[in-house]
Parts: structure tokens; C-alpha cells; sequence
């Protein structure tokens, strides 16, 4: 089973928890946008979508989805999204599509976060994939010492600009063993915007599609 099978998988076993009539939260990359053709497949019936992202809002509204702003919704049953990285505690690395910060505020107004993705992205330990940082332009220079002196080696994702209007540093050479703590020490950084580590609000679930099927952490 090659990968986009995986995360085609997960997606729509990902279908179980999305709620009918409820706002469902939507992130964004190639597995969300597995999920997005599913949704549209199935016929589900939901009241509207918070998205994550522009790339992400404009594939809702092409299935033929409503997208609302959060701050006319509050709250969000489900939140489903994908990852760059899993351990087996369900905390996560994510970011790679440059969509972290609106991912992480989605996931912390939801009253549950599923994570889909394929088999190869659960990890022992985090840090593997480069951990990505949202960063204010004018402290990118400053955060990439303060990243180096964590240990980490950082790498400015040139020519990617947030949704947000800021600068994205990929940090290489981490190795994860304490998420929560390194999250927090990552965020009280000044000039940080979001590190892409989900660990003090962690998935509820994550959905891994596989050689030998689904399976639920």
C-alpha cells in the first residue's frame, strides 16, 4: 500500500466521527484533502466547516461547503486533521503546509481532535521531520539563535509566507523526548508566533491507514 492509499484509508474511516449538523473543523494538506473528496462522495450533511487555511477554504467551497469564520461559530464538535509526525501518546509534529498557527487555534476550540494520516508518519519519538516554527519576520534572526542555543538547527522556509503574513522556520536535529515541555519552552520565546508541536493539547485520536488496514491510537 503506497502512502496516498494510507491516507485515503484514514480519511474516510475518519467519517465515523463527523457529526451531521454539527461545525466540523477542517485542517489542511494532502491527507485533509483525501478527506475533503470523501466528505463530498458520502453526501455528509454538515452545518459548515472552520478551515485552517485559504488553500483549504477554497477546496471546501469547491466540494460545495459552507465555511464559516470561528468567530461566528465559538465552538467546534470535531476537528480533523492531519500530521507530519505522531508518537504513540497522539502528540504530534505539524506545519509542514505552513498552516500550523490556524490549525493549533482550531484544534484548541474543538471538543475533539482526530488525526489522519498514513502508517509511516507514527514515530517513536518526535523530531525526524523538521519541527516547523511561525515566526514575526522581523525576529526571524533572533528566534534562529535562540533555536540554536535549544540545540536545534534551523532553517528559514524561503519563499513560503503564512496565511498570516509571517515566516516559517524549519528546526532539524531535535529529538522530541519531552513534547509538552519543549512546546512551552519553544512559545515563550519573543517573536514566536506557534511552534508545530500538538502536545499540550494532543490529538483524542489518531486514524493510520496501512498494509494491514486501520488502526486507532
Amino acid at each position: 500500500m503506497n502512502k496516498d492509499t494510507g491516507k485515503q484509508a484514514a480519511a474516510r474511516a475518519a467519517l465515523e466521527f463527523v457529526t451531521p449538523g454539527k461545525i466540523l473543523g477542517v485542517g489542511t494538506g494532502s491527507t485533509v484533502n483525501f478527506l475533503i473528496d470523501e466528505l463530498a462522495a458520502h453526501g455528509v450533511q454538515i452545518a459548515g466547516a472552520v478551515s485552517s487555511s485559504n488553500g483549504t477554504t477554497d477546496r471546501l467551497r469547491a466540494a460545495g461547503f459552507k465555511v464559516l469564520d470561528l468567530n461566528e461559530v465559538g465552538a467546534i464538535d470535531t476537528y480533523i486533521d492531519g500530521a507530519d509526525e505522531t508518537d504513540h501518546r497522539r502528540h504530534l509534529i505539524k506545519g509542514g503546509g505552513a498552516a500550523l498557527t490556524r490549525e493549533k487555534i482550531i484544534a484548541a476550540a474543538s471538543a475533539r481532535f482526530v488525526c489522519i494520516a498514513d502508517e509511516s508518519k507514527l514515530v517513536d519519538t518526535l523530531g525526524a521531520f523538521p519541527l516547523p516554527v511561525e515566526v514575526i519576520p522581523m525576529a526571524r534572526r533572533y528566534v534562529g539563535d535562540m533555536l540554536e542555543r535549544m540545540g536545534g538547527r534551523p532553517v528559514w522556509r524561503q519563499q513560503v509566507t503564512t496565511d498570516n503574513g509571517n515566516h516559517i522556520l524549519d528546526v532539524h536535529g531535535l529529538r522530541i523526548s519531552d513534547p509538552v515541555s519543549t512546546e512551552q519552552a519553544i512559545n515563550q520565546i519573543v517573536g514566536v508566533v506557534t511552534v508545530g508541536l500538538f502536545a499540550a493539547r494532543p490529538a483524542d485520536l489518531v486514524i493510520l491507514g496501512g498494509a494491514s488496514g486501520i488502526r486507532r491510537i
